[in-house]
């Protein structure tokens, strides 16, 4: 990159970064009601006016639900209400306005459960979620409850955002934020010490280390990194999430760790695709608790 181009980068990337600063000011002074409302205005506007993006929402949900087309809009609408909440009550945790354990409504029982999960796994615990109701709070409440991770996820191209907002909210209670396109050593090295990974298993991926595998009944790219590191460090493979009841108010769910490692399988790759199957499934079956909640606007299965 030249010079000039460099400096002209450098200069949106500082407007950019002003803005969401002056947005997040906004944020901590208006109150929560309004905020509520703005952001499902936005998301309404986008909704139709979006195209693209809402046929594409619609199109995964006539697939999969086998919906008439109207059935499969409305349903979209409702996606896209769940997410613009989704999205404001992560604004409000982006500026203090939103205590993490009063939200979780079955509070001792998680506490109970993470401190069972994670009182004797010397191979660490590798947590598997989806881009799922509030993805940020279950990760964030993880980690202010005993279980900080390595958290694998996609940095913004706004370097400066990325630094200065976006890395220390996804760090504060002790979570380590890591680009996913260099996780994979990281990952190694952190299960190997006894430490914790966070994956968000349920987009797209590319490349060698993924393969076509049945998410709803469709042949979807799926990493197979969870498997892999399954079976070089035995690290515990636990599904967990959240699910939004109300305004504010979650369930935690922390299901049953997936010991499979498809022993009966002599082949690696077709061991590979058999456990991440396993995952797949766990997936499909947390998103069932309320399908609503669930990020439909992905193109997950490249139809």
């Amino acid at each position: 990159m030249s010079s000039k181009k460099l400096r002209r980068n450098i200069f949106i990337q500082q407007i950019q970064y002003q803005f969401v600063r002056s947005f997040l000011l906004i944020a901590k002074i208006l109150p929560k009601s309004l905020i509520y409302f703005k952001v499902k205005v936005i998301f309404l506007l986008g909704f139709y006016c979006l195209k693209s993006r809402r046929e594409l929402t619609i199109k995964n949900l006539q697939k999969i639900y086998n919906l008439e087309r109207n059935e499969a809009f409305e349903k979209a609408k409702k996606v896209y209400l769940e997410l613009s909440q989704s999205v404001a009550e992560i604004l409000f945790m982006f500026v203090d306005r939103f205590d993490i354990d009063s939200a979780i409504i079955n509070l001792k029982e998680a506490k109970e459960k993470l401190a069972a999960l994670s009182s004797n796994v010397p191979n660490g615990i590798i947590v598997i979620t989806a881009h799922y109701s509030n993805w940020e709070l279950a990760a964030q409440f993880l980690a202010s409850s005993g279980l900080p991770m390595l958290a694998i996820g996609r940095i913004g191209s706004n370097k400066i955002i990325e630094k200065e907002i976006t890395t220390p909210f996804r760090e504060k209670f002790g979570n380590r934020a890591i680009d996913k396109n260099r996780s994979m050593v990281a990952m190694a090295k952190t299960l190997k010490s006894g430490g914790n990974v966070g994956m968000l298993i349920d987009q797209k991926t590319s490349g060698t280390h993924s393969a076509n595998v049945p998410f709803f009944g469709f042949d979807a790219p799926t990493t197979l990194s969870t498997a892999s590191l399954k079976l070089k460090f035995d690290p515990l493979v636990v599904p967990i999430s959240v699910v939004r009841k109300s305004h504010g108010k979650y369930k935690m769910y922390i299901d049953e760790p997936i010991e499979y490692k498809a022993g009966e399988i002599k082949e690696e790759k077709e061991k590979l695709f058999a456990m991440t199957a396993k995952y797949n499934a766990a997936i499909e079956h947390m998103i069932a608790r309320d399908t609503n909640q669930w990020f439909w606007m992905h193109n997950r299965w490249r139809w």
